[in-house]
């Protein structure tokens, strides 16, 4: 056994050199397969060799990082299961449906996740509210926050089968803990009395503790008829909406800019 205050000697057989095999296997053995990766490359540029020790430290350490940090969000967007692969760097400004630049960019910075505040994004069908909502969640995978998407009838319908099975609980409570909830294409159905519930319970649980984001093609001020119950609206609204932002949006579907495909060669 080594002691913690033997340290590391090195012979003079080996002309100060620590074996690659060795350290390879040392860093593998630790799970820093970025530092792994970036000591392979640096050993493959001459160029290296000039670099003092501190400096090939610091450059392992950061393709570490690196490494770690790409892993993190590989595995909060695999878990988010975002409907669109979008990214606030591929936002349309100029597209004539009344997205504000300066809010959306500050809502991209993040803080209002921080603040467990929401965000209601509301406007006709094609003008991109999913695309816009998928794109925040993507920032937020890539700030280390935890996010998950889920349709508003798909996310009704798991919750009516995990009360059936019994789950219902504990759904609730891993919903409750997602620091970035994303409920999409809300309405125009009138909610049941379950729905009503289930809606209920996840904004209780998520209010000023969570962030939660909400589209629907229904402006905010009709939310209440497709509620429906007007005690229980009241209670959902005044947690929904008590110090939301507000993305309203208008205008004609982009779906209609696509290109049309080429037509077909006359034979």
């Amino acid at each position: 056994t080594v002691s913690a205050h033997q340290g590391v000697k090195i012979g003079r057989r080996s002309g100060g050199n620590i074996p690659r095999r060795l350290t390879m296997g040392l860093l593998a053995e630790l799970g820093l397969h970025g530092m792994a990766k970036g000591f392979q490359e640096l050993q493959a540029q001459p160029e290296s060799r000039a670099l003092e020790h501190a400096d090939w430290l610091a450059l392992l350490l950061e393709r570490e990082s690196t490494t770690r940090r790409q892993k993190r969000f590989e595995n909060r967007a695999r878990a988010a299961a975002l409907r669109h692969n979008a990214s606030i760097e591929d936002v349309d400004f100029k597209a004539s449906r009344g997205l504000d630049r300066g809010l959306f960019l500050s809502l991209a910075g993040g803080d209002w996740i921080r603040q467990h505040r929401s965000l209601l994004i509301t406007g006709p069908a094609g003008v991109g509210k999913s695309w816009l909502a998928c794109a925040l969640g993507q920032k937020a995978c890539r700030d280390d926050v935890s996010v998950a998407y889920h349709r508003a009838p798909r996310l009704f319908a798991t919750l009516a089968q995990a009360r059936d099975e019994g789950r219902y609980a504990r759904l609730l409570k891993a919903l409750a803990r997602v620091e970035l909830l994303i409920i999409d294409d809300w309405g125009p159905e009138k909610l049941d009395d379950a729905q009503r519930r289930d809606l209920l319970e996840l904004t209780e649980d998520r209010y000023e503790r969570r962030a939660t984001i909400i589209t629907s093609q229904i402006p905010v001020d009709r939310w209440y008829e497709i509620i429906g119950n007007p005690t229980i609206a009241d209670a959902i609204m005044d947690r929904i909406a008590h110090n939301a932002y507000r993305i309203e949006l208008a205008g004609e579907s982009l779906r209609k800019r696509q290109p049309e495909p080429p037509a077909a060669a006359p034979a």
